[in-house]
């Protein structure tokens, strides 16, 4: 891939910003090499892996990896015998570390990942580690305990100042000694203590003289009593040295025999530090993992340039490459047409990268061997080159790469020099083979500006005739009106336009493809200050046959509002019918169970009332039996009977007060056509469509079932879902069956901590009741997690009929943690 690119798409911009999420200076270099590749498979791979350091971030949060150095020059020295210095020993320590803290991190994770290679095959070397940190406690200190030896030279040392410092406190406690000195004090000089003695006694201070004052008038001498202890300090001072030396090869030693396994925990570290920086990036950008395809299509969803303030950035919708290859875009100057083809451009670098991209889930994405831009002015007086004339330099450039079917292999050179050979599956292999046709992606800024406007037309058609003929995929903007109509009448080529909002005269920055836009040159020069008269002497001056072109653009832009407005209402109508059918259907169906239940209810009444009247007969008919053959007791019969007597009579009484019970005494005494009712023997809610007869009986409807009910059954209630009797009567707890859950149902389920099945049987009954309840949508909160339950949520919703669409939530709204459901 060609490297102007990277500098035209500002990409070079983006890995500045990747680098600096980085957190070692291995890990920043490895961000700054990191390049387009053209190989689906290791773009794949290489968004894998920065999915799941995504989500070992948000899971887990982060780790560092400040620490980490490049060893390698210091441990090759040790193949040629030499030792390390304490500097060098401390860095292989603070990698060491670097490695324990990042190995212990990966093991958090449940599951094995794409990340997990890496991760385990760290190896801390916790033995090296332990001797370095008892042996050196920093830069200038070696441990007394780093060896017996060490320990015994030192605590000679300690003993040998001791007396040194006796014998100097001696002469200075000596009160003639003390005279012949500049000052009681006890200095170093040239690693030997010495007494500051006044120039003209130093012949009464016998001893060395090491050192004298600037101007003379002291001398530093070295007692003669001290000479001896000095001597022997300076000896136990040398053989400290060579025991340090000693120490050190002995740890150098060790280090070199685990010097591989070092190296690779350092290629290891740098490698997971750039994974986690793209990790840490695509949290920071809310970007997702596109999908990738070889056929040339790009389909980005609500894409956001990276570049731009998330807060103030508009998300556009850019397709390219289904239907057409050639996508045209006009429009006003500052109305976000370039933004739009560098957004194209730059997010199709950054994924062919391995970069998440700032877009809605279910992006596409096609892989491209190359990517060229004409963008911006490069005219250079240096070459006699006009803004025409650079242009046309890189459209020679374009046509002459393509034509001879190459892509340039600069990016693979660079990625071979900085990239970490792991393992077989990141070796990159180019995808110019015999037989395979380079994928190009064409960006176009203003092609054939800066010149005759009719011969620009002329020339801008032919090269885009060309590049569209030789169907690579191409995206440009331009002004000239010929274009648009080139667009209109060429298969394969579409127009698009920056919407433009004449009510504000400013552009709205959303990109609408399949209509031609306006310059809006009068608009804006108009709200810029330029006179009206100067605009209509302007307007005067075009052509019947531009005017007519321009009236036509508006035309259609106005026609395609009233479309999206009929669209949306049609929409909308349909849903509601929908929601009025599936209400319906609902509480049809809640009728028919009520009533089948109702039936067997009675059935099972009756069928124990007549087992009892059985019972009876047959205990009656044996007595009768017996009483024939003179074994029967009359009395007994006689009680019998009137217990018998006795229950039926109060089994009457009963259903007498059930019967009196069941008045209804807030029946009302007349009911007007549309009137809210409650029909008490269905315990279902309906509205009056007729008037009352002479009996008293209405016509009520009830979802889509018609019913003649008589007032008596009837209770009048307000709009609410809660039965509240008018006319001053009263009724307690009548509420409308099962049809007041949107009073009670959440617009939110929470399946934190679920499994994807124990999720999906929750979502199941939610959506259910959601749906019945007229919510129009609802929020799904999954979390963000390994993804598995995000991915089970949503394959269910794919497969849910009465689900319209679903998509992640905006940023700032719970974004990939949150699904969005829309019910039809």
């Amino acid at each position: 891939m060609n490297t102007k690119v990277l500098k035209t798409l500002e990409y070079d911009k983006i890995i500045e910003r990747l680098a600096a999420y980085a957190t070692c200076e291995s890990g920043r270099l490895r961000c700054q090499g990191l390049l387009p590749v053209n190989s689906i498979e290791e773009i794949r791979i290489m968004q894998e892996e920065t999915a799941c350091a995504f989500d070992r971030l948000i899971k887990y949060g982060d780790v560092s990896a400040s620490g980490t150095t490049d060893l390698r020059p210091s441990l090759a020295r040790l193949e040629l015998g030499s030792s390390l210095s304490i500097e060098e020993i401390l860095a292989v320590a603070s990698l060491l570390e670097v490695a324990k803290r990042v190995e212990a991190y990966g093991k958090k994770a449940e599951e094995e990942d794409k990340l997990s290679f890496y991760f385990d095959g760290l190896s801390p070397e916790v033995a090296i580690l332990n001797e370095i940190r008892r042996c050196i406690i920093d830069e200038e200190t070696i441990a007394d305990d780093a060896s017996v030896a060490l320990f015994d030279i030192r605590k000679g040392m300690q003993r040998t100042n001791e007396k040194i410092k006796s014998v100097m406190n001696a002469m200075l406690n000596n009160s003639t000694t003390r005279g012949y000195l500049m000052e009681p004090v006890v200095t170093l000089r040239q690693g030997r203590y010495c007494l500051p003695v006044r120039s003209d006694y130093k012949s009464r201070v016998p001893g060395m003289v090491h050192d004298q004052s600037a101007t003379g008038s002291t001398f530093f001498i070295e007692p003669m009593q001290a000479v001896d202890l000095n001597n022997e300090l300076r000896e136990l001072q040398v053989r400290e040295g060579d025991e340090i030396e000693k120490i050190l090869a002995n740890i150098s030693n060790r280090i070199a025999e685990k010097a591989e396994g070092i190296i690779r925990n350092f290629q290891l570290l740098t490698e997971i530090d750039f994974i986690l920086s793209k990790g840490r990036y695509a949290v920071a950008l809310n970007g997702v993992n596109p999908e990738f395809n070889t056929d040339g299509i790009i389909n980005l969803r609500g894409a956001r340039h990276p570049l731009l303030d998330p807060k103030k950035v508009v998300a556009t919708d850019i397709k390219l490459g289904e239907d057409y290859n050639l996508l045209l875009v006009t429009g006003p100057n500052t109305g976000g047409k370039t933004v739009s083809l560098k957004t194209c451009g730059l997010l199709t670098l950054m994924a062919q990268a391995g970069l998440h991209i700032p877009t809605k889930d279910r992006s596409q994405v096609a892989v491209f061997d190359d990517v060229y831009a004409d963008i911006g002015d490069e005219q250079s007086i240096e070459q006699s080159l006009s803004t025409f004339s650079s242009h046309m330099v890189n459209i020679v450039h374009i046509l002459e790469a393509i034509d001879s079917g190459k892509y340039s292999t600069e990016t693979e050179d660079i990625l071979e020099k900085t990239k970490v050979d792991l393992h077989a599956s990141k070796v990159i292999k180019g995808t110019n083979n015999a037989g395979y046709v380079p994928q190009f992606l064409i960006l176009i800024d203003e092609l054939c500006a800066g010149t005759d406007p009719k011969e620009g037309a002329a020339l801008a058609q032919s090269i885009l005739d060309r590049l569209h003929k030789l169907d690579v995929r191409i995206m440009a903007t331009t002004h000239y009106s010929e274009l648009k109509v080139y667009a209109l009448s060429t298969d394969g080529v579409e127009n698009a336009s920056c919407e433009f909002s004449m009510e504000s005269l400013s552009p709205t920055y959303r990109l609408v493809i399949g209509v031609p836009g306006k310059s809006n040159a009068f608009a804006i020069s108009s709200k810029l200050g330029i006179p009206q008269d100067l605009i209509e002497d302007a307007k005067d001056r075009l052509s019947e046959n531009d005017k007519s072109f321009e009236d036509l653009m508006v035309d259609l832009e106005q026609k395609r509002h009233e479309v999206e407005e009929d669209a949306a209402k049609a929409a909308a109508d349909l849903a509601e019918a929908e929601r009025k059918l599936a209400d319906a259907t609902a509480r049809e169906n809640k009728i028919k169970t009520q009533r089948e239940e109702i039936i067997r209810e009675a059935h099972r009444e009756a069928a124990d009332i007549l087992q009892e009247a059985k019972d009876l007969a047959d205990e009656t008919i044996r007595d009768f039996n017996k009483f024939g053959k003179g074994q029967g007791n009359i009395s007994a019969m006689e009680a019998k009977r009137q217990a018998l007597g006795k229950g039926i009579n109060k089994s009457k009484a009963k259903a007498k007060e059930e019967e009196k019970a069941r008045v209804n005494t807030n029946a009302p005494t007349d009911v007007k056509v549309g009137d809210k009712v409650k029909v008490l023997s269905m315990n279902v809610m309906g509205q009056v469509v007729t008037r009352p007869n002479s009996k008293g009986d209405v016509t009520v409807q009830m979802g889509i079932m018609k019913s003649v009910v008589n007032l008596k059954d009837l209770v009048l209630v307000d709009e609410d879902d809660k039965f509240v009797p008018k006319k001053g009567t009263r009724v307690k707890n009548m509420s409308y069956g099962g049809f007041n859950k949107a009073a009670t149902i959440s617009p939110e389920i929470n399946l934190l901590g679920c499994t994807v099945d124990e999720a999906i049987s929750k979502l199941e009954k939610y959506l259910d009741d959601a749906y019945i309840s007229h919510l129009q949508s609802v929020r799904v909160v999954h979390g963000k997690g390994t993804g598995a339950l995000r991915e089970g949520v949503r394959n269910y919703l794919r497969k849910q009929k009465n689900v319209a669409e679903f998509h992640q939530a905006e940023f700032g709204e719970g974004d990939a943690g949150v699904t969005i459901v829309t019910f039809r």
